[in-house]
């Protein structure tokens, strides 16, 4: 069943940011555009290579006016061991939701009950609360930062031109469709 237009999970989580513990509720995602970024585990393989890519994203993210909350099963306490202990891990700057009782793997229907941890599961949520876009990956392929930050920027796009579409491999700047009698069956 899809889950696009799907209000998000009411929540409040514990988060490791900025070399600091926070609580993270719903309130604080609503008003602004939002990624949830799951990642099965910390201390693991792929995701640190995944989560290194959106750190060195983060900034253009920021720009869109999007936050970006990775999400994992750990504790805020274990998001915090492997940013002292990794080089890689250490580059993040958003927010990292620990998420030991499942509320939002279960939430965004990204739970992997039989072993308590999240599949690679993105999902880009607009000022309301609900998801306008995601995916959902096998554990052993990582994702793109770059497709993730093209895909918000027209999703922002559209929000704000609601008569016009953007076509396969549009990127900000680009030349959109305005959806009409006088393209069916010229494109």
């Amino acid at each position: 069943m899809s889950q696009i237009g799907k209000q998000i999970v009411d929540f409040k989580v514990e988060a490791f940011i900025n070399n600091d513990f926070k609580t993270v509720s719903k309130e604080d995602v609503l008003g602004k555009w939002s990624v949830f970024f799951f990642y099965p585990a910390d201390f693991t393989f792929v995701c640190p290579t995944e989560l290194e890519d959106l750190a060195n994203k983060y900034d253009e993210f920021k720009a869109t006016g999007a936050e970006i909350y990775s999400v994992s099963t750990d504790t805020h306490f274990v998001h915090k061991a492997w940013h002292d202990t990794s080089d890689t891990i250490k580059k993040i700057k958003y927010p990292m939701l620990a998420d030991p009782t499942g509320v939002l793997s279960r939430g965004f229907n990204v739970m992997i009950e039989e072993a308590g941890l999240a599949e690679r599961g993105t999902f880009i949520v607009n000022p309301a609360g609900e998801i306008v876009a995601y995916e959902v990956v096998a554990g052993n392929v990582g994702r793109n930062a770059d497709e993730l930050l093209r895909k918000l920027k027209a999703l922002q796009f559209i929000e704000a031109n609601p008569s016009e579409v953007c076509p396969a491999k549009w990127e900000e700047g680009k030349a959109t469709l305005k959806p009409g009698i006088d393209l069916v069956g010229v494109i």
